[in-house]
C-alpha cells in the first residue's frame, strides 16, 4: 500500500551553517585575473592570510575600510572649517 502525495515541503534556509545563502547582495562571483605572484605572495605575508583567495579578499576589504576612513575624516574636516572657528598661531610656526 502507498499514500500519492500531491504535495511537498521545501524548506527555503537564510543561512546555511552560519552563511546566508547567495542574494544579490553576498553572492560569491568567480573571476579571472592575471594577477602578480610577488604581489599576491607579498601581502599574504603582510596579511597573515593561508590562501590566495582569502589574501585578495582581506585585501579588498582594507581598501573599503581605508576609503571609508578618508571620506570620514575628510567630511569631518570640512564640517570644521565651515563652521567659521579662526586658529591662531600663537608660535608663529605656520607660513602664510
Amino acid at each position: 500500500m502507498f499514500t500519492f502525495i500531491s504535495y511537498m515541503f521545501i524548506p527555503c534556509y537564510t543561512e546555511v551553517e552560519g552563511h546566508p545563502v547567495g542574494t544579490a547582495r553576498n553572492r560569491v562571483a568567480h573571476k579571472h585575473f592575471r594577477l602578480d605572484t610577488a604581489k599576491i605572495k607579498r601581502a599574504q605575508r603582510l596579511l597573515r592570510t593561508g590562501t590566495e583567495t582569502e589574501t585578495i579578499d582581506r585585501a579588498l576589504d582594507e581598501v573599503i575600510a581605508e576609503y571609508e576612513r578618508n571620506r570620514l575624516t575628510r567630511d569631518a574636516n570640512e564640517r570644521f572649517v565651515r563652521s567659521g572657528i579662526e586658529i591662531k598661531d600663537v608660535y608663529g610656526k605656520v607660513a602664510r
